[in-house]
C-alpha cells in the first residue's frame, strides 16, 4: 500500500513481540516511538507557542546550567506595595471583611453567588461554600 518508513528511513511497522507489548522494527514501543517522532517534526515555535508567552519554564531552556532554580519573577518588596487605598466611586466603601461571623460570611456568599459569574452566558457562577469561603478569604 503505502511507504512503512519512518522520515529517517526506519521501519514503522509495529510487531507483537512476546510479552505482548506492540513496537517497532527498531525495538521501540510504538506509543514513544510516535511520540518521539513527533516531537522531531515540530519545530520549538510551532510546538509552544501559546506557552512561550507565559511565566512559566520554557523547553529550551531544559539543561541550561545558568539558569537559577526558584521563582521565574521575584517577590515585591512590601516598601513597593501601594499602602493606601485606591479611590472608590462616592456611593461604594472599603471594609474589612470578618469571615468569622455570619452575618459576613453570608453577605460575600451572596455577592459573589449572585453577581459573580465566569462566563458572558452567565453559566458558569463561582457557587463556593460558606466554608470553603471562610478558609480562602482568612490571612494565614
Amino acid at each position: 500500500m503505502g511507504d512503512d518508513t519512518t522520515p529517517t528511513g526506519e521501519s514503522s511497522v509495529p510487531n507483537s513481540n512476546a510479552d505482548g507489548n506492540v513496537t517497532t522494527e527498531t525495538g521501540e514501543n510504538s506509543i514513544e516511538a510516535l511520540a518521539r517522532r513527533i516531537q522531531e517534526s515540530l519545530t520549538v515555535e510551532q510546538r509552544h507557542r501559546f506557552w512561550e508567552t507565559q511565566p512559566v519554564g520554557q523547553f529550551r531552556d531544559v539543561g541550561d546550567s545558568n539558569l537559577s532554580e526558584g521563582p521565574i519573577e521575584q517577590p515585591t518588596p512590601l516598601s513597593e506595595v501601594k499602602q493606601e487605598p485606591y479611590t472608590l466611586p462616592e456611593a461604594y466603601e472599603w471594609i474589612t471583611c470578618d469571615m468569622d461571623t455570619n452575618e459576613m460570611c453570608d453577605e460575600v456568599y451572596r455577592l459573589l453567588a449572585n453577581n459573580y459569574v465566569e462566563d458572558d452566558e452567565n453559566m458558569f457562577r463561582f457557587n463556593y461554600s460558606k466554608d470553603f469561603l471562610q478558609w480562602a478569604l482568612r490571612p494565614p
